[in-house]
């Protein structure tokens, strides 16, 4: 009797286990966690493009380089958020940005979406301009990373602390140590300067 009230005991646990397990499989991931590996090609490309997007301003790449590990996109991504956009690419432009840009640029909106999913250098320009677009408009450098992720305060603090320790994390700890004397400075003259070139 105690060894049938084991295997129905036993039976209810992995009925419950395989529950859970179907439950969570259904539920979407995070964009970060849908990240996959690069290939070296890509890799090599994403990092190049990221340099020439931050235009020999290191403050700007390391920006940039936070961001892109944050988002951990990939060429060719298109993710799909709870509220009908898309992330795309590498640093997970979300689609809301497309008709803006495609105005800006007068490229059709199919167009810059595919450039954005695919086109790596495409992708790091856009996100430039987003982030020094921000800086301009928040005159605060952590506002504006936080800005690059969302209009709500709350969630701009969440996103630019873990911004933060990817580039701690990439770059060290002292990442930040010019930001405290020249930082200010140097992002007041070179971001205007920037976002025309």
């Amino acid at each position: 009797m105690s060894a049938r009230r084991s295997w129905i005991a036993c039976r209810a646990n992995l009925r419950t286990m395989l529950t859970v397990i179907v439950i969570l499989s259904a539920v979407p991931a995070s964009a970060p966690a849908l990240a996959k590996h690069a290939p070296p090609s890509e890799a090599a490309e994403i990092a190049r493009c990221i340099r020439i997007a931050a235009r020999g301003y290191n403050w700007l790449e390391k920006t940039l380089w936070g961001l892109r590990a944050q988002e951990a996109g990939w060429l060719g991504a298109e993710v799909a958020n709870s509220n009908g956009t898309h992330d795309l690419g590498p640093l997970q432009i979300n689609s809301w940005w497309v008709p803006r840009i495609a105005r800006l640029i007068g490229r059709p909106e199919h167009q810059v979406r595919d450039w954005l999913r695919d086109d790596a250098c495409f992708n790091a320009d856009v996100a430039r301009w987003i982030f020094l677009s921000a800086l301009d408009a928040t005159g605060d450098y952590w506002k504006a990373v936080g800005a690059y992720h969302s209009p709500t305060t709350w969630r701009q603090r969440a996103y630019a602390a873990k911004v933060a320790l990817h580039m701690r994390a990439r770059f060290g700890a002292d990442a930040f140590a010019t930001r405290s004397e020249k930082m200010g400075a140097v992002m007041d003259r070179t971001a205007a300067s920037a976002r025309q070139r």
